[in-house]
């Protein structure tokens, strides 16, 4: 229900107030030295003016003049080069890697105001990158760890004796090289986010064919060894996978490989959030320009809260919501849906959480013909 709208007249009062309020007055440090020096100008006037009149020697007017004149730069100079001072200090703790440390004054109204302003913002960015570095190196080793263990064991008991080489052995080995190369793809595809160096191949699609297929790898995936996606391995053979176009004759413009990615892990992590025998479904329609195509994957899991949503296209963010198949079972890097994000915009498109009366829905908008971003 929307709020109610207050009174206009109250209304344009308290805007213009709080426009008042929120203006803020810019000194620039040209600004002040030139008040310095007109101040110096007549400081140095006023006393001449009163040794004329009270017959003071001009030496002893001098003197005062020039001390005064002094503490006022001397005030003047250090409120400009104490802030200096400090961030250069900051500047250098954060060139050896400490990136706690902020600059104060960033609330002042003048250059270096903003350039504490920006250092600041330069440190959080580092503390940011340098934060999901290390997470990585723990994601990407918990993730090797597991699989390269279960090799080792596997090719240990066959060259052991302990069992044989026999297709149900070979079968699990295979499970968990094929685990490997789906985190080295991840991997891949995180490289190429970084550097741009991707481009698209658009072509036009049947759609219903198109996701018809990829609906049938995964449940036939999850028929077999868990529904095999980039983000790792999820025995859930119970979620029920469906397929909503309209028209059936729907067509679109997109690159086959990327759009496979997005479907892929939205898919991936609406069935890992779905309670027993839950109901995923990915609806496609004609999207507002020609060619172009709406997507929407919607699950009936708990949700994501509306104070989450923002963050849940982050990387390595696994969210806050607990997996329905148990604690740790979806072995996730928090790389699928920063993939997906990543894909939808190489595409000109947007992808976002959309509101739902239960679970999750994520929308997604391809633009089609329009050109669309290298």
């Amino acid at each position: 229900m929307s709020p109610r709208a207050p009174h206009a007249g109250h209304t344009g009062h308290t805007g213009a107030g709080s426009g008042v309020r929120r203006r803020k007055i810019v000194i620039s440090i040209k600004t002040k030295l030139g008040a310095l020096v007109v101040g110096a100008v007549l400081l140095t006037s006023g006393l001449a003016l009163v040794a004329i009149r009270t017959s003071t020697e001009f030496r002893y007017i001098t003197i005062f003049a020039m001390i005064a004149t002094l503490l006022i730069t001397q005030f003047v100079a250090q409120s400009l080069t104490a802030p200096l001072d400090e961030m250069n200090a900051v500047a250098g703790s954060i060139s050896r890697g400490d990136f706690g440390r902020r600059v104060r004054g960033a609330d002042r109204r003048d250059e270096l105001g903003d350039l504490a302003s920006t250092i600041n913002r330069m440190a959080d960015d580092l503390e940011a990158v340098d934060r999901h570095r290390k997470e990585l190196v723990a994601n990407v080793s918990h993730e090797l760890r597991t699989p390269i263990a279960a090799l080792r064991a596997v090719l240990e008991n066959v060259v052991d004796g302990v069992s044989d080489a026999d297709p149900e052995t070979m079968r699990t080995a295979l499970q968990q090289t094929e685990r490997l190369g789906r985190l080295v793809e991840t991997l891949l595809d995180l490289s190429r986010l970084d550097n741009g160096v991707t481009t698209l191949k658009v072509r036009r699609l049947e759609v219903w064919p198109y996701l018809s297929g990829v609906l049938r790898e995964a449940n036939l995936a999850a028929s077999q060894r868990g529904l095999s996606t980039s983000s790792g391995l999820h025995n859930r053979t119970d979620v029920h996978l469906h397929l909503d176009v309209s028209p059936p004759d729907l067509a679109a413009y997109a690159d086959a490989e990327r759009l496979h990615q997005v479907v892929a892990n939205l898919i991936d992590n609406a069935v890992k959030h779905s309670p027993s025998h839950g109901r995923v479904t990915v609806h496609a329609r004609r999207g507002p320009w020609p060619d172009s195509l709406e997507l929407e994957v919607e699950d009936e899991g708990p949700g994501i809260p509306e104070a989450l949503r923002h963050t849940v296209f982050e990387r390595f963010n696994r969210g806050s919501v607990p997996s329905q198949a148990g604690p740790g079972a979806d072995g996730g890097t928090g790389l699928g849906l920063a993939i997906a994000r990543w894909a939808v915009d190489l595409h000109g498109g947007s992808i976002g959480v959309a509101e739902s009366s239960r679970g999750c829905r994520i929308h997604i908008t391809l633009p089609g013909s329009i050109p669309a971003r290298a």
